[in-house]
Order: structure tokens, then sequence, then C-alpha cells
């Protein structure tokens, strides 16, 4: 399984994979990979006519040619096949030469140029396997030196925070780090402290894109994005709904980039809230009468509302990042550690839960203090679902007909049902993904990444020890149905 915690693995240039003498790969059509900046974010081998509905787009897609049985391409046969690659978002095409063709098929070459699809000629002694373990490990080298990069960055801003002067210093590291223009913002729009450059239309253009993470909560979003000709604009909402807000203008986005300035979104919301005296006591008031026995109906105005929402949130596991969620959601009460692997957060009704970058969300129901326990396992339901249909953010549904049948029965009636499963996170897993995705063997593996004939192999075992037919609609609707409140 990926680190939740590290930031995302950077593409490979394709420009990087024809430079290794080792493959011998040389590109025949296409835009040019270094004038393109070409990046590829995996491998697929396929010999269907149509690899469409396999691909997720950034693929490097390998073929041998087995499904082109005429290589004059009549009847636009390999201009439809280029078309439905570059529909899918496919990055480039490596062709292997031998032992179908002798040759790339001019035909495929001047479909590659009129599409600007780029087009690789893989020699015989070069392996598609080779090719693929190529890719992979210039992906672990680019992600070791991101983590190396994130990691460094982020010491270097917790020791700018510590300096006499933490907010210029925070802003010059970050800029240092980012390679940019770094503001702070007030709440009028005004640049209280800057640091680096950027041109002066970018710095016009970041803080049109400050008013909108500075709008009054609950409309205005926790970050922003946009750019001003070739800068890369973002911007940040400070915590403590006080209105200040962080932009970045920079030349170039990584992918580390969102971890680093996450970090400094934490520190600089600490170093420019407002002490909170009153809330502070409130909140210690609150657990000490939780600790003595005080009913959970006392405690919600103490801790500043009386129905809260209960969030479940997957994404950079660390306590700097957790901190940046709470603060872009509006609530300070979190649980870095809280459910398995997931941060727990407890935010007020009355704000409004919005997708947040690099995390996905499964969000409960508005409860009372004294129903928080059953929106705790609302939102564990939530995050479930938000992840096995890939979505950033899924609320529990509280209508519908999930809502005629009684909690208890319902939950009773899946623990039965699902018991020849109960000892088995991985089939229960890929059970729920598989059915999330109406039984796409390809997309469940890349959902939990694992290989598709693994996948296939764990659902033939759950059809054997659940002794029931999952072609059957109505059999997939019930375990559906189970799975959603299976405890």
């Amino acid at each position: 399984m990926a680190d939740p915690t590290a930031p995302p693995t950077p593409p490979v240039p394709l420009a990087a994979l024809l430079a290794r003498e080792d493959l011998g790969l040389r590109q025949l059509a296409g835009p040019d990979a270094q004038a393109a900046d070409t990046a590829v974010q995996w491998v697929h081998t396929s010999e269907m006519a149509d690899p469409y509905p396999y691909l997720l787009g950034g693929e490097l897609l390998l073929t041998a040619g087995v499904h082109i049985t005429d290589a004059t391409g009549a009847g636009g046969s390999l201009d439809a096949y280029v078309a439905r690659i570059v529909a899918a978002g496919g990055a480039a095409l490596g062709f292997g030469v031998a032992p179908v063709h002798d040759t790339v098929p001019p035909a495929l070459v001047a479909a590659c140029d009129h599409y600007g699809l780029p087009l690789l000629e893989v020699p015989p002694r070069t392996t598609f396997s080779g090719v693929a373990r190529a890719v992979w490990r210039l992906m672990a080298e680019a992600r070791h030196t991101e983590l190396r990069r994130v990691t460094e960055a982020q010491q270097g801003l917790a020791t700018a925070a510590a300096r006499p002067d933490p907010i210029p210093a925070v802003l010059r590291q970050l800029a240092a780090r980012l390679g940019g223009l770094t503001v702070l913002y007030g709440p009028d729009g005004t640049e209280l402290q800057t640091a680096g450059q950027a041109p002066h239309a970018a710095r016009d253009a970041l803080r049109e894109l400050t008013g909108v993470v500075r709008r009054p909560a609950p409309a205005a979003p926790a970050s922003a994005a946009d750019t001003a000709g070739i800068t890369h604009l973002a911007a940040y909402a400070l915590g403590g709904g006080r209105g200040f807000a962080l932009g970045v203008a920079t030349d170039r986005r990584e992918p580390g980039d969102h971890t680093i300035a996450g970090a400094a979104v934490v520190l600089l919301s600490l170093l420019t809230g407002e002490h909170q005296g009153a809330s502070e006591a409130a909140r210690s008031a609150a657990l000490v009468r939780l600790l003595v026995g005080a009913p959970a109906a006392e405690l919600g105005p103490l801790l500043g509302s009386d129905l809260w929402t209960v969030v479940h949130a997957r994404g950079e596991h660390t306590p700097l990042a957790a901190s940046a969620l709470a603060a872009a959601l509006g609530s300070g009460l979190v649980d870095p550690r809280g459910d398995g692997d997931a941060v727990r957060l407890l935010v007020p009704a009355d704000r409004e839960i919005t997708p947040a970058d690099g995390w996905t969300l499964g969000v409960a129901a508005p409860a009372a203090p004294g129903d928080l326990t059953a929106a705790d396992t609302q939102a564990a339901r939530a995050l479930c679902r938000a992840e096995a249909t890939r979505q950033p953010l899924v609320r529990h549904r509280t209508n519908g007909l999930a809502a005629l049948v009684d909690p208890e029965e319902a939950a009773a009636h899946a623990r039965v049902l699902l018991a020849p499963l109960a000892d088995s996170e991985p089939l229960t897993a890929t059970l729920r993904t598989w059915l999330s995705l109406h039984g796409s063997w390809d997309r469940t593996a890349v959902a939990l990444g694992v290989h598709r004939n693994t996948v296939r192999q764990r659902i033939t075992r759950c059809e054997s020890l659940l002794g029931t037919d999952l072609n059957d609609p109505d059999t997939r609707m019930e375990l559906w149905f189970a799975l959603n409140r299976h405890t």
C-alpha cells in the first residue's frame, strides 16, 4: 500500500525514458518529447483493438500490433485506434517490432503525427517488462527525491517559525523552497508580508485569487488555484476564520508543493491567530464535565455548537497535515490518529464541508453530542464509499430505501449475510470496491493497487464462501446494502 503521508509520485518525463540507451527506444511520430515536456504516469500493455475502456490517462501504452491485421490502415482502422488512445488521455504509444511486424506500420506513424500522440519504436531486444521496470525505477527515484525535498522543506519551515520574526521567516523559507513569490494577505486584501519575486501581472492576479478564499465562511473554499500566463497561482485560507490568506506564485508546480504549502498554512494560521482563551476554557470545562459523568447534551454549548458533523479523512497522515485540514474546515477539534489510519474531526454543523486537496473525506449527518457515536459510524462508512468510488467527498445519505429499514435490524442482517467473510478484510474490501465499480476487474485492481487476477481470485473466493451467484443483480444489491451497514 502507498504511504498516505507522502506526496504524489512525480510522473516520469518521456524524454528520460528515451535517453536510456539500454532500452534503445526511438521516437517516430508526435511532438518532440523534450520540447513538449511529455510525462508518463504508468505503463499499460494491451493488444485490444480498442484499449479505451482500460486506460485511466497518462499511460505509455505498449503493443506488438497483434490486433493490426492490415498494416495499411485501410478503412481508417489505425486512425480510429490512435484517436481512441488520445481520447482516453494516453501519454504515448510504444510499438514493439517483431515478432508480429517487422517495422512500425507507416499508417500508424501518420495517425500518431495527425493526433499529436508520441509514438515510440521498441526494438526486438527490449521487452515490454523491461520498459515497465525502467519506468517504475525512474518513478521510485523521483519519489525519493520529492520525499526528501518535502521533508527538508517542512523542517526548514518549522525552524523559521521558531525565529524572533516568524512570519517573514516562514514566508522567505516557503518562497525559497517553492522558487517563487509568497504573500500574506490581511482580511481586506492588503499585502502584509511578502517574500520572493514574481511578475507584476502575476501579483495582481494572485491578489484577486486570494479574494476567493477570503470570503466569509461557509462560502469560501479552503484553497484556490489559477494561472497568469506561465505562472502558477495558489491561494490558501488561514485557519481561525479571520480572513487572512496565503498566496503563492511559482513558475512550476511540483507534486509535493501542496504538502509544503500545507505545512506553511498550519504555521501561519497559528502565528496569525488570536489567543482563544475563552474558547479553550470552555473546551477544558467540557472535558472535565465529560470525565465526571455530565450528560452529553450539556457539552455541546460549551464546545460552541449544539450540532456537530463528524468527518473521517484519509490522505496526508501527519500531524501538520491533519491540523491544516482542520483549519481549512474551520475546526480545532481533530484527532490525527483517529479510527485506524483515518483522521477524525468534529466540525460545527453550520460550516460547509467541501473537498480538500490530497484528502478523501467521509461526512456524517449533523448530530447532537449524544448521537456522535452513531455519527462516527456514518462517517466511517461514508469514507469507505468515497475510497471505493474514488470520490474526494461522500456524505452519509439519510434518505432513500435504506432509511425504511431499522438500522439495528439492517446491521444484524449484514452481520449474518457477511459472516463467511468476517475474518478476511482483503476479501471484504475487494468485494465492496468491485461492487461499487459495477464489477470492473481493471478499475477494481487500480483502486486496490493489486493485479486484476488477484481481484478475480478474491471475488471467486467470496462467491464460494457466500454460496451465491455474484452475476445476479439482486444478489449484488443485497450485498451492497449489507456492506454499507456492516459494523
